[in-house]
């Protein structure tokens, strides 16, 4: 596959560069206040895996849906989530985007098509395609992208979904986020095959493993994927290769893999190899860089900081947004 990244606008470009910075920066901001006892429950940062989330959604309408995964802040950032909402509901508070109640694992922003974020591994792979059906009752020419890792590939969620999808030729993109690890278990010992895009063609889809480190590769197999499935192609898998940065969860020990094998994958993390590119072919000078930088620090400072100001919910909060009532009682 030949990507003419000459034909991607500047503008673009330099979303994809931003996105991937904000991404990055949110989560080591997230890292640093849970670690300091401000933020409850757990945080599975995105760093390392930045391109994926940037590059697939740099191909979506504001209309096309997506379903996230308990790593999924880089998912939302990048369909374009206000980082101060984000950040609010980390912190369980009354203005987050599910009011403090869903926390890093559970944010979801329907109206962005954002329907969800999963805490169950391939919990979001049925929703995806369910929402795909309702798409093509509609003939809205809408398109359903679900991120999942490659932990999912070996779950009953995932074969279910691909069968159902290819069975009723639905718009769904189904994105592996193969980054070497599902949990605490490395990827070579619990998956029989080198890359898992070749399951797909067991429910006759077409599947294709990428360099998911190449935010460029990452765009032009996805507007592939993406036009394809709005044409009414029917379903694909892209399998992104990539690697977890960072532990499964912030505050894991990390002894089941070794600390140099870390270190040679930071070595090819996408933000400085994107940058890298970027300098090199004149689209953007370090001064741009700097200014970008300066501005997502501030950005994410900003969110921190509402996040904190921001109150808690009530308790009777609690008995909120249980149910989908018409009666106009206010529970």
């Amino acid at each position: 596959m030949r990507f003419g990244w000459e034909d991607i606008p500047k503008e673009t470009l330099v979303w994809m560069y931003e996105t991937m910075v904000k991404i990055r920066k949110f989560d080591l901001a997230a890292e640093q206040h849970f670690l300091r006892g401000e933020i409850p429950g757990f945080i599975h940062a995105y760093i390392g895996e930045e391109a994926i989330a940037t590059g697939v959604m740099a191909n979506l309408r504001e209309d096309d849906y997506i379903t996230s995964t308990h790593r999924g802040h880089g998912h939302m950032i990048a369909k374009g989530a206000d980082v101060k909402r984000m950040m609010a509901e980390l912190y369980g508070k009354k203005t987050g985007y599910c009011r403090g109640k869903g926390g890093s694992m559970h944010i979801a922003d329907i109206s962005r098509g954002v329907l969800g974020a999963n805490g169950e591994v391939a919990g979001g792979i049925p929703i995806a395609v369910g929402a795909g059906l309702a798409v093509k009752f509609r003939k809205s020419e809408q398109v359903v992208v679900s991120f999942f890792g490659d932990g999912a590939t070996n779950r009953g969620a995932f074969h279910e979904g691909l069968n159902f999808a290819a069975v009723y030729n639905l718009p769904v993109i189904f994105v592996v986020e193969f980054n070497e690890y599902a949990s605490t278990a490395p990827a070579r010992e619990m998956i029989p095959v080198k890359n898992v895009a070749v399951r797909a063609a067991g429910y006759g889809i077409p599947g294709i493993t990428i360099d998911g480190n190449n935010v460029l590769e990452v765009y032009e197999t996805a507007r592939m994927a993406i036009e394809r499935a709005r044409c009414g192609g029917g379903p694909f898998l892209i399998e992104a290769k990539t690697y977890r940065l960072k532990g499964h969860f912030v505050g894991d020990p990390e002894l089941y893999r070794d600390k140099r094998e870390v270190q040679e994958f930071w070595k090819k993390e996408p933000i400085g190899r994107y940058e890298a590119f970027l300098l090199k072919n004149g689209i953007l000078t370090k001064e741009d860089i700097e200014e970008i930088n300066e501005r997502v620090d501030k950005m994410i400072e900003e969110a921190v900081r509402f996040a904190r100001e921001s109150p808690y919910p009530e308790p009777e909060d609690a008995l909120r947004d249980l149910f989908v009532d018409d009666t106009g009682y206010d529970y």
